[in-house]
């Protein structure tokens, strides 16, 4: 009789992976009491760098959520397990140490067992201190692999790191097998060099189905000695999502081994839920395509998390690409030619920038770096002429030591910008921070919370926290599903139709208003506070949908001065959030202020990343245009300067 094998279900993952965001913590609770029946799951990943920012964007307060979704587990007797992005922490920059160590004890408190920690880079000295911070707050320290396929990436490379950070005190290795592409049989060298030398750590494999190699390299792993599998579950499995869990079970039990039966009535019903809460709202966020096989991933090697958004994401920069040509009486692509597009680039981009692993946050670095050079070629302009300043510090090592060389295109741009390169450890550029949070805090009277929870949210997710404080968050995504809703409605009715009820809701939080043809004004509640929100509809076959505009009590934009008949105008160079710093160490410029040629102005927040936009002339601002947090789009007026 061969041993036994558990299954872990990414709960969390499955809908990253499908699309761009994760249920209320009502939708949560309600089925966290089906996947316990169901009887076959040791461990449930329950949250994550999405699920944080996610539920900040719904307006919930993502500590509480964490709590609550835990804790149906964890009397079960169900192992929890989380995402950790060693210096990313949970986001996609890095993370000052103090707010690293305080992120391992509130999680703990808030009752999460195993954090897997992976570091995009594969650079140890950026794990070794979370599983110091893990293990002092009474986590189990989880640390990952993750698996890319290029010249430098071997069984050789993979077995030399899972052995350090075994030496350095993992209590268990993950395969982060993240876009699928790792293959079946080097994979399974892997796990059987680390059981070969360290029997008793346990080995978890985590896949993507994208390309399809999926099940073969779990049957490969299972009999190297792997002794948990991450699995999805319909209607979210497979396409850009995980392996089945009926297929994976059914596939174990052949080959001998003992795996746990599944209660097929909570197993429908669990199927059932998930359906209905993507039937609710979170459809809206899923391309039909991630449901997809597809073995042109095997190229471009990109993330099953990230392709879920990106499907999402592909239409704003097909629009922006579209609306150029339309300026120039070009003929207008179709989603399919930019998404080959990308895929080429990536394959160009991906080996000149050092073979970076296509995991969180570097796989967005890679994607974005390649969309971005494609649309400033499909405009005309050249390959590398936007890099957002994360990527900078990517490519220049400050956030960790890259796998490979970069190109001699790449150093000269670096230089020719006067960039300088480090070598240094990556966690020293970025000093302790935590005392400055509470002292923001105190000012604004905000309570620090529960195990120092809420102080912990807002140092990882500033800009994400402020506005789920303000309540601008949950105004602007109720505001988003209706529009969603009434575009899809408009598209599928015929104009003589009589106008259909569009249900913007999430949760408890219900607004009704007719199928409309015009600009419509709904009222929000906020936590007691009435919003009103304007939703407009324009025409959806030539040109980008209006954003939406809200009435939000925020902090005021600098309001603008007479402005010199000479003024020069600073348009935004793509789609996305306006903010005129990225964190609180920068200080926001302001009416009134002289600039140079080349200083750095604001940031236009797109594809997670913040596009540093730059003074082209020097003068005196004159009026900043939007408020910070708020949507723009390409072209859109951000400064004055005269």
């Amino acid at each position: 009789m061969k041993r036994e094998i558990k299954f872990s279900l990414v709960f969390r993952d499955m809908w990253q992976s499908a699309g761009k965001y994760v249920p209320t913590v009502d939708q949560l609770l309600q089925v966290a009491p089906a996947i316990i029946e169901m009887g076959c799951f040791a461990r449930v990943e329950t949250n994550g760098g999405g699920f944080e920012q996610v539920n900040l964007l719904f307006g919930e307060n993502p500590n509480k959520a964490v709590r609550q979704w835990t804790k149906p587990f964890h009397d079960a007797g169900i192992q929890t397990h989380m995402l950790d992005r060693a210096l990313n922490g949970l986001r996609m920059s890095p993370v000052p140490a103090d707010v690293r160590q305080l992120f391992y004890q509130v999680k703990k408190a808030q009752g999460t067992d195993i954090t897997r920690t992976f570091c995009g880079l594969n650079d140890v000295r950026n794990i070794a201190p979370s599983i110091r911070y893990a293990k002092e707050a009474g986590m189990i320290s989880q640390c990952a692999l993750s698996i890319t396929h290029s010249p430098i990436h071997t069984v050789e490379y993979y077995t030399k790191m899972a052995l350090e950070l075994i030496e350095l005190g993992a209590d268990e290795i993950c395969i982060k097998d993240m876009a699928g592409i790792g293959r079946p049989y080097s994979l399974g060298q892997i796990v059987k060099n680390i059981k070969d030398k360290y029997p008793e750590i346990p080995i978890q494999y985590h896949s993507h189905a994208g390309p399809g190699f999926c099940v073969a390299s779990i049957l490969e792993v299972c009999d190297a000695g792997c002794d948990y599998i991450d699995v999805g579950m319909e209607p979210l499995s497979w396409g850009t999502g995980h392996a089945d869990l009926l297929t994976v079970q059914a596939m174990l039990k052949d080959a001998g081994y003992i795996v746990p039966e599944i209660n097929m009535e909570a197993y429908m019903k669990v199927r059932s839920l998930v359906q209905e809460f993507m039937d609710n709202w979170l459809g809206f966020y899923i391309s039909p395509k991630n449901r997809l096989m597809n073995s042109l991933l095997i190229g471009p090697g990109l993330p099953g998390g990230m392709m879920g958004s990106l499907m999402s994401d592909l239409e704003k920069n097909l629009e922006s690409i579209n609306k150029t040509k339309a300026k120039n009486h070009q003929p207008l692509m179709t989603q399919d030619q930019l998404l080959i597009k990308l895929f080429d680039e990536v394959a160009y981009v991906w080996p000149r920038i050092g073979y970076p692993p296509l995991v969180t946050p570097f796989s967005q670095y890679v994607k974005n770096l390649a969309m971005m050079n494609v649309m400033q070629m499909e405009k005309g302009k050249a390959r590398w002429s936007m890099i957002a300043d994360d990527i900078w510090d990517m490519i220049l090592g400050k956030a960790g030591r890259l796998p490979g060389a970069l190109a001699p295109e790449i150093i000269e741009k670096a230089k020719a910008e006067g960039r300088e390169f480090f070598t240094g450890d990556p966690q020293g550029n970025y000093p302790d921070a935590l005392g400055k949070y509470r002292k923001l805090m105190n000012e604004k009277h905000w309570e620090a919370g529960e195990d120092d929870e809420e102080l912990f949210e807002y140092a990882m997710h500033p800009a994400q926290y402020e506005a789920y404080r303000s309540g601008k968050a949950k105004v602007e995504f109720l505001a988003d599903i209706a529009k969603r809703k009434a575009e899809k409605l408009k598209a599928t009715q015929s104009s003589e139709a009589a106008p259909a009820p569009v249900m913007a809701a999430v949760s408890a939080a219900p607004v009704e208003m007719s199928l409309p043809t015009t600009p419509q004004v709904m009222s929000v509640d906020v936590n007691g506070q009435a919003y009103k929100v304007t939703v407009s509809f324009g025409d959806t076959e030539a040109a980008p949908a209006t954003p939406v505009t809200t009435d939000v009590p925020a902090t005021p934009a600098p309001a603008p001065v007479a402005a010199a008949a000479a003024s020069e105008e600073v348009l935004s160079p793509l789609e996305g959030k306006f903010f005129l710093v990225k964190d609180t160490s920068e200080t926001p410029l302001k009416v009134g202020d002289a600039v140079k040629e080349g200083d750095l102005l604001c940031y236009v927040e797109a594809m997670k990343t913040y596009n540093a936009v730059r003074s082209e002339f020097s003068g005196t601002v004159t009026a900043i245009i939007p408020a910070p947090g708020d949507s723009v789009s390409e072209d859109d007026v951000l400064m004055t300067i005269a």
